[in-house]
């Protein structure tokens, strides 16, 4: 037999080797990972999610199969078997077929409410192919996973009982995997990260220079060099406007805006760092101003200028924001290494911040705020206690794209006043807190406010904030109509399928057009800041053309204007 011969004779036993109830179910789940969810796809990701639901769908027949002979239960006979296997089988086939054919329209559907160009084919061709490759690596591992658990029992079963050896061997093999995984792969990926985003943070980009002002953060005169800033504390010392671009945009003279950030390099603890912040901040007389915001960044540092900017064109720059690193690493490998690090760092410089604002007159010191964009809003959440606070309280917080893990979001979230969607609610009277999406909130912004004002700026597109691990088997209540303005009538839920496909959207989620997703644009932080800072100097009008000038300059970064760069580096 040729080489040629016993390779194909090997692919054909493998083919049988499949099971039958398997494939249809891994079918059905293919099929309904074709249909939209919140993020438009790629033939690349959406072949990706595809081949993953086939492999998981596969498995979940493998596990009926396997359960039902356990059971003992009575077997139809075979050629009852070989019939309704055939004609499920077409019923399948056919199934995927149509989701196929209606896969770019089901994109279409996303990418229409999210105001981009359709396009002509979701490439089935290429979708399938990749759903191939995808499946055959994960069986791999499966049949690789089973052989080191038969391999274990066999030998186990010869001091104990056959159930208890095969037990053993599937635990064995269990261990044998997380410890390859958690140990080799995970460690040795994450290793690699860590250098490269290390690397990335002590960047010194020669666009922007050390600032020679003795009043800024970085400069000579600082307290806090500008090597110890990391890439994105420079980023964001360096942007911003200035007084005369803001007076350029409002017609009213304007402060120079005070910005403060102290790096992972400026001190060794969180404490140490947040209490030279403080220094800083006093230095720069930033609590002689009339606001004053208490940042957390992203896992990177990362500060969102759309929304930073957006409130010192407010305030004519009589704004001051302090902010403090505590990871390099993206949002997502902060929280899963360094779960801890981004809440210490946020308790740390708030405490040292309101430990010093209290000792103010109360007419004297500036209105305090908090702020945080992803896991900097879920951060900023923990930074203060209410019990810590209620004989002080702060002016407020604006919290935009809060994660679905974020404690105080959830719990208004699902205690929401009835009527009111998942994706906009409405709590209480809302004298306390607010939800605002790209329309502004449902409560009027006459109704009246008590003396904290919260508001939460989030998207019905963004999964960051709407994922949840019980939409394997329950549908979230977002789906239920009528549904956010920026999410396809076409989506629909689907068990363990629609977990995964949200888990995707979650990893392309800044992917988006500014203003969806979770791409937070500035002229919807203009209405949230408006609203949590109370500001009442600006006419309709003037707002419109803020809001305009804003977007355009966000539109011109997001095209590549090195000038405005910071707005098209979405850190996080």
């Amino acid at each position: 037999m040729g080489a040629f011969s016993k390779l194909a004779w090997l692919i054909r036993r493998q083919l049988l080797s499949l099971s039958g109830v398997g494939l249809m179910l891994g079918a059905l789940f293919f099929a309904a990972a074709l249909t939209p969810t919140l993020i438009p796809r790629s033939y690349l990701t959406q072949g990706a999610i595809a081949g993953a639901c086939f492999g998981i769908g596969y498995l979940a027949g493998n596990v009926w199969r396997w359960l039902w002979h356990y059971l003992e239960l009575p077997e139809p006979s075979a050629r009852l078997r070989s019939t309704a296997n055939a004609l499920v089988a077409a019923a399948c086939l056919l199934v995927v077929i149509l989701f196929l054919w209606r896969a770019a329209e089901w994109q279409n559907s996303i990418r229409a409410v999210m105001k981009l160009a359709p396009v002509e084919t979701a490439h089935p061709l290429k979708v399938c192919v990749i759903a191939l490759m995808t499946f055959v690596i994960l069986l791999l591992l499966a049949r690789l996973f089973a052989l080191a658990a038969r391999f274990t029992a066999a030998r186990t079963r010869r001091v104990v009982p056959r159930r208890i050896a095969n037990v053993i061997g599937v635990l064995a093999a269990g261990l044998l995997f997380w410890s390859i995984a958690s140990n080799v792969l995970i460690r040795t990926a994450f290793n690699a990260l860590d250098s490269s985003f290390r690397e990335v943070d002590a960047l010194l980009e020669p666009e922007r220079p050390q600032p020679t002002a003795p009043e800024r953060t970085g400069s000579p005169a600082s307290l806090v060099k500008w090597t110890q800033l990391g890439r994105m504390g420079r980023r964001f010392i360096a942007s911003g406007p200035t007084a005369t671009e803001i007076s350029a945009v409002t017609g009213r003279p304007a402060r120079e805006p005070v910005r403060v950030y102290v790096g992972l390099g400026g001190a060794k603890t969180a404490q140490a760092r947040a209490r030279l912040a403080l220094d800083e901040l006093k230095r720069q007389h930033g609590f002689e101003r009339e606001t004053l915001i208490v940042v957390t960044p992203t896992g990177t540092g990362w500060i969102d200028p759309a929304a930073m900017d957006t409130v010192e064109y407010l305030h004519h720059g009589d704004v001051a924001s302090v902010a403090m690193q505590y990871s390099y690493l993206n949002s997502p490998l902060s929280l899963l290494f360094q779960p801890e690090f981004g809440a210490e760092a946020a308790r740390a410089l708030f405490s040292e911040i309101y430990s010093y604002w209290t000792t103010l007159p109360k007419d004297r010191r500036p209105r305090l705020y908090l702020h945080g964009l992803s896991l900097g809003a879920m951060n900023s959440e923990k930074s203060a206690e209410l019990f810590e606070t209620i004989g002080d309280p702060i002016a407020g917080a604006l919290w935009s794209g809060a994660p679905f893990e974020s404690r105080i979001w959830r719990s208004i979230t699902a205690n929401r006043n009835p009527g009111s969607p998942a994706w906009l609610p409405e709590f209480r009277d809302g004298r306390f807190v607010r939800f605002m999406n790209q329309n502004g909130p449902t409560v009027p912004a006459d109704a009246p406010w008590g003396p904290m004002r919260v508001v939460y700026l989030q998207y019905a597109s963004d999964a960051i904030t709407f994922f949840a691990y019980r939409d394997a088997y329950q549908a979230p209540d977002w789906m239920t109509v009528p549904r956010g303005p920026d999410v396809s009538p076409e989506l629909r839920w689907y068990p363990v399928v629609t977990m995964l496909q949200l888990a995707l959207d979650m990893a392309v989620a800044t992917n988006t057009p500014m203003g969806f997703g979770h791409v937070y644009a500035p002229e919807h932080y203009v209405d949230a800041w408006v609203a949590v800072t109370d500001v009442h100097d600006w006419s309709a009008d003037a707002l419109a053309q803020l809001k305009t000038h804003l977007a355009a300059a966000a539109r011109k970064a997001a095209e590549g204007n090195v000038a405005e760069e910071p707005y098209a580096d979405r850190g996080g």
